[in-house]
């Protein structure tokens, strides 16, 4: 698969993202990458909520593999990454990353998979949003 430029979405750490350490709690950065994937969709064009209604499809997380590396504290800036790493016939691998200051702090693998509203049964992705994703 050729290089493509991944998508980045800026995420600003608040004081309800920490535990009592002040640090991320380690769930919030799940929230982070499910924002930064909306992002990257919405800025190829697609609203979920227009999927579900014109097309009877939800995207849903299959599953997902994350390594932390060094924490992320209160108010820091941080960079959401969303790269593919393969597109299948009803399923797509993301690789993700946190950084903060080109500094990585987690990595993440996000198998994503599309299926039917009413049934969740998986369902090819629509030709309109693949070509999409391996356009930009």
């Amino acid at each position: 698969m050729d290089k493509r430029i991944e998508f980045t979405w800026p995420v600003r750490v608040y004081y309800e993202d920490t535990d009592a350490g002040g640090v991320v709690y380690h769930s919030n950065y799940l929230n982070f990458m499910e924002r930064a994937r909306t992002e990257w969709l919405r800025a190829l064009g697609f609203e979920q909520t227009d999927l579900k209604d014109s097309l009877g499809i939800v995207i849903v997380v299959h599953s997902l593999s994350i390594v932390f590396k060094s924490p992320a504290y209160f108010n820091d800036l941080l960079a959401v990454h969303c790269d593919i790493a393969k597109i299948g016939k009803s399923s797509i691998e993301i690789a993700q990353k946190i950084t903060s200051d080109a500094k990585t702090l987690v990595n993440a693998h996000v198998k994503v998979a599309f299926v039917r509203a009413d049934t969740f049964k998986p369902v090819g992705i629509p030709e309109q949003i693949k070509q999409a994703m391996l356009a930009q």
